[in-house]
């Protein structure tokens, strides 16, 4: 049997074998400290579960239209100006199913065979296999601590060549947690602007943010394409809901991709979503926003003991990206050997990164202080070893 070539471009996601394996070691009776997944150990906000059973008990169960629930759409807009200052229109608002069927959509309509499109290495693998699928070369730039971990103005400069299309940025990003400030968010936006490019942002991690405040593009530039998501901030992972908020000429070709792709998303979860923008919900997220920071200053204190605490702390999100290269240059190798020896599950760098992974693993602050401190106990007695 032969398939899409493009399907060969696709590489595994490493953190989940880590996962099947941290699994298989709990069902057979070991205390394994889990910090390889996205995924904090909070359950979805009361009044969202709330307003999803109210939306299944009166029958909202039908198809919406391809671009979502009207009201949502409404309320996200409504989020846009309260919290960023920006005026978004609800039109230009597509409701997907997850923020995966958002990057889906804009992949599809921004690029396609002989097209390059710019991004950060490391960076979310998922970013660079839609490009892939799509058809276009994704250009990885590696970045680091000189220009905070983020793709800025000057390497998009830098970078940008004659056949390139689209840059992507992710603020904050994942694996590294940190974030391009109203400025640079502005100079890159402006540089993509005058090479006559498009800018697609991921913003799902928007409003986990712990230096600096919230921001979107969509404050910005009404020409940006972005990408976000119930899942993180929201605290909505399972429902599979997220949106994109695209220019207005670019609304049309969406929605048709949009009806022929997956026809609209989930309706009870978009009903349900309507609650997580209301003063409720609101104080049960800030005050989860409060404690990842809480988790990641004592995550950073119990790593500086062991010298391993990255040179610049995350601003965002709820990962750190760690520098391992003292003790390993094969960080699959190393994230094997501390679940098997430890029972701690953290997630080799190679999955993000195709220049440096292997010198670099990524660990999510997503379970309790008290857990983060037997995880940085257990690390180092395994770097002791070592």
């Amino acid at each position: 049997m032969s398939w899409n070539a493009r399907v060969a471009r696709i590489a595994p996601f490493r953190v989940m074998s880590l996962l099947e394996i941290a699994q298989a070691r709990e069902a057979a009776g070991h205390d394994v400290i889990h910090l390889e997944i996205g995924e904090p150990d909070f359950a979805t906000p009361a009044p969202v579960v709330a307003a999803g059973r109210a939306a299944l008990d009166a029958g909202q169960t039908r198809y919406t239209p391809a671009a979502g629930l009207p009201a949502l759409r409404e309320a996200i807009a409504g989020h846009y100006a309260e919290y960023f200052g920006a005026a978004v229109d609800p039109a230009r608002i597509l409701i997907t199913p997850g923020a995966s069927g958002a990057l889906l959509l804009a992949s599809q309509l921004l690029a396609g065979p002989g097209d390059r499109v710019l991004m950060a290495d490391p960076n979310y693998p998922c970013n660079r296999h839609f490009m892939a699928l799509a058809g276009a070369e994704v250009d990885a730039v590696p970045v680091g601590p000189e220009s905070g971990w983020q793709l800025d103005a000057e390497l998009v400069a830098r970078h940008w060549q004659a056949d390139t299309r689209l840059a992507m940025l992710a603020t904050p990003s994942n694996p590294t947690g940190h974030m391009l400030d109203a400025v640079r968010l502005a100079a890159v936006a402006d540089t993509v602007k005058a090479r006559g490019g498009d800018l697609l942002v991921d913003e799902i991690y928007q409003g986990l943010c712990f230096d600096l405040p919230p921001l979107s593009v969509a404050a910005t530039t009404p020409d940006a394409f972005v990408v976000n998501s119930f899942s993180k901030y929201f605290g909505m992972t399972g429902w599979r809901l997220g949106w994109l908020v695209a220019p207005e000429a670019a609304v049309e070709p969406l929605t048709r991709l949009a009806q022929n792709v997956f026809l609209a998303a989930s309706t009870p979860a978009q009903h349900a979503a309507l609650a997580a923008f209301t003063p409720e919900c609101r104080e049960i997220l800030e005050a989860r926003r409060r404690e990842l920071g809480r988790r990641r200053d004592a995550l950073l204190a119990g790593l500086s003991r062991l010298g391993l605490a990255p040179s610049l702390p995350p601003q965002g999100a709820f990962y750190l990206w760690l520098d391992i290269s003292r003790y390993s240059d094969d960080s699959e190798a190393f994230c094997r050997a501390l679940l098997e020896e430890e029972n701690v599950a953290i997630t080799p760098g190679t999955d993000f990164a195709l220049a440096g992974g292997e010198h670099h693993v990524r660990i999510a602050f997503t379970t309790g202080e008290a857990r983060l401190e037997e995880a940085v106990n257990r690390l180092q007695r395994f770097l002791a070893r070592r």
